[in-house]
């Protein structure tokens, strides 16, 4: 009896224990939650610099502690939210380690995979359960690594690449400032987490720049599904799925994507690189310390606010500051070595990014020969109050390619489509400044020729003819008496001339 008593005693009090603890627990939830709803709400209020701009869109509210979204071509920032803010990458880390593998590895590769790289990670991180001694090609390495986020793989591929995961991680350090960021440091090829590892929003912005214009890297950061066969040297058929919200299929799916990385830890929460394209105009979003899943709705928001308020201007067509108004003295459309093409143009490729309530007229520029890529020779800057929008290069232009008909009178030649809107070139007739060149030249050189011959000739002094006049020696009879050489008859009466 005391036996039955005792076991309901103790069956009761493990109840109540269970009860308390499954109390505490959902109390402890309820507190993290709690927390986290504050946080976010706190989040929200910070300021978006972006915002301040006059006459500048405002930007949507975010959760994100820090948040960009950057058009890629022109660099032009759309929203800024603690852009320069130390934060850590999680991650997203893996956009560097794997942009470095492009460019430098070939993709037939094979990898193996150490012991330092399979148990150096911690346990429970994400990973694709590879074995010491298996390996893989370099392509199949980069899918693990971006669709499924694999750290042992990419240890792997650094290791493969630098030699050691250490002379690796100098090798994203010096591509990282070679990209031009300043802010950022890395310890590691995956991103777990550092106090030492860490980065900003501008910088890691400029780093997806680089990655998101690389085809390859692009197609494999927008795959959601990827499967690695058995090999002899890995034998296990690997379907690797990704978490990535936005990819098609998934309940954040973004039309326009180009491609994205994810990333989390504890202490870095959620943070998400992407890209999207539409219309000619390519951005980049980068959130940082958000709890998911308000990362993929607030990349969603930002890609839409930049589609919606900004385009794309092409300078070409709508640059004419820096058009010569007397075109007729720089180029010529016929001339005794053909038709001339003005050797200088501005880059029909190049445009800025301004809000639509904006015109270009409104843009400031400045021309600059310090920073020039390519062929150019010169580069126009262009800001938006005082915002950079955007850069267009002047270029060298391909010389003359037609020639001279001589039968033909010089006429002026038409565009065939009037309504065609023609580049703004800045004109120079480069036959005509070299005839001006020759003209001088010659003149120059005739005026020297002339001045040495008056300098060097000697004008001889002529001699004087003597007429002598023989006359009668009346104290000569028969036969003449032979002068002494040099010794002169003086004579009175007649003149030698």
């Amino acid at each position: 009896m005391n036996f039955k008593i005792a076991k309901n005693v103790l069956y009761r009090s493990a109840s109540l224990l269970l009860a308390g603890a499954l109390f505490l627990g959902n109390a402890v939830t309820v507190c993290a939650t709690v927390d986290r709803e504050a946080e976010a709400e706190a989040r929200k209020n910070i300021p978006v610099e972006t915002n301040e701009i006059e006459n500048w869109p405002d930007g949507p509210v975010t959760t994100a502690e820090a948040a960009i979204l950057m058009e890629a071509n022109t660099g032009t920032i759309l929203y800024g939210k603690n852009i320069h803010q130390k934060s850590y990458p999680a991650s997203t880390t893996k956009i560097l380690t794997t942009l470095i593998a492009a460019e430098t590895a070939d993709m037939n590769d094979t990898v193996t995979f150490s012991n330092e790289a399979v148990f150096s990670i911690e346990r429970g991180s994400s990973n694709m359960g590879m074995d010491v001694g298996e390996t893989l090609t370099m392509e199949q390495c980069l899918y693990g690594i971006l669709v499924y986020s694999a750290n042992e793989t990419a240890n792997a591929v650094a290791e493969h690449i630098g030699g050691t995961i250490d002379n690796f991680v100098v090798m994203m350090n010096e591509k990282a400032a070679e990209i031009g960021c300043t802010e950022s440091h890395f310890m590691n090829p995956h991103g777990l987490h550092d106090e030492n590892h860490y980065t900003t929003p501008y910088d890691f912005a400029l780093i997806a720049r680089e990655f998101f214009n690389n085809e390859m890297l692009c197609k494999m950061s927008s795959t959601l599904h990827y499967v690695i066969e058995p090999t002899s040297t890995q034998p296990d058929l690997m379907e690797l799925w990704s978490k990535n919200k936005l990819l098609p299929g998934k309940s954040y799916a973004y039309d326009y994507l180009v491609g994205s990385k994810t990333g989390y830890t504890s202490d870095a929460h959620s943070a998400l690189v992407s890209c999207a394209q539409k219309d000619g105009m390519k951005l980049i979003c980068v959130v940082m310390k958000e709890d998911s899943p308000a990362q993929f709705a607030d990349t969603v928001a930002l890609f839409d606010y930049g589609f919606a308020n900004f385009q794309c201007l092409n300078v070409s067509e709508h640059e004419t500051a820096y058009t010569p108004d007397n075109t007729n003295f720089f180029t010529s459309n016929s001339d005794i070595f053909g038709s001339s093409k003005p050797i200088m143009t501005l880059n029909e490729d190049d445009y800025i990014v301004i809000p639509n309530t904006a015109d270009f007229s409104e843009t400031t520029s400045t021309l600059s020969y310090d920073e020039t890529k390519d062929a150019s020779i010169a580069t126009i800057n262009y800001t938006y109050n005082g915002i950079n929008v955007g850069s267009a290069s002047v270029k060298l232009e391909a010389s003359a390619q037609t020639t001279y008909d001589f039968e033909s009178p010089a006429v002026p030649v038409e565009s065939p489509e009037e309504n065609k809107p023609q580049p703004k070139v800045i004109f120079v007739n480069i036959i005509k400044v070299i005839l001006l060149i020759l003209g001088i030249a010659a003149l120059f050189i005739i005026a020297v020729f002339l001045r040495s011959f008056i300098q060097n000739y000697h004008f001889g002094r002529r001699k004087r003819r003597r007429k002598i006049r023989l006359v009668p020696n009346r104290n000569l009879k028969g036969n003449r008496k032979r002068r002494p050489f040099g010794k002169r008859r003086r004579r009175n009466n007649w003149d030698i001339s």
